[in-house]
């Protein structure tokens, strides 16, 4: 856990794109390799870390965006998983749950993915679109719910 070596002028825009000095990265690889680098502390800032070297970066909605998911299997056996812009698959489950906020003013969903320890991926708005039309209705304390099972766990999605 190396000290702080400063701000640098990376940013990780709503749609994925990492921006450095105004222009955008295009070397994909390179992109990948920040995002294993990548962490978000306790102060909810977002760090590229080295062994010897912490660089404070901005994330305008979130690190990661979720470009493509797959479903197998049905009901409550079925695993829902979600890849982000880097080219990851990760499974829907309590380690990489799917949550939903929705803005107060504008009643506009935000759907976000933990995609590792304060990591969050933002669903693109046509993977949540797909992922409501997959979606069930059951009732909890009632109330009805929207949501999917993926891992033996249901996701509210609204």
């Amino acid at each position: 856990n190396p000290p702080l070596s400063g701000d640098i002028d990376i940013e990780i825009k709503a749609n994925g794109e990492w921006i450095h000095e105004g222009g955008l990265i295009k070397r994909e690889k390179l992109v990948r390799l920040f995002s294993t680098i990548l962490r978000c502390e306790n102060d909810g800032q977002h760090y590229l870390i080295t062994p010897v070297e912490k660089w404070r970066i901005r994330v305008e909605k979130a690190p990661f965006l979720i470009v493509d998911y797959r479903i197998q299997a049905v009901g409550k056996n079925q695993v829902v998983e979600l890849k982000t812009n880097v080219g990851e698959w990760l499974p829907v489950d309590q380690a990489h749950p799917l949550e939903v906020t929705v803005d107060r003013k504008t009643h506009e969903p935000t759907p976000l993915f933990l995609v590792r320890a304060k990591l969050q991926g933002l669903i693109s708005r046509a993977v949540y679109y797909h992922l409501v039309d997959a979606a069930e209705e059951r009732q909890s304390n009632g109330l009805t719910e929207v949501g999917l099972w993926s891992c033996g766990v249901f996701f509210v999605l609204g």
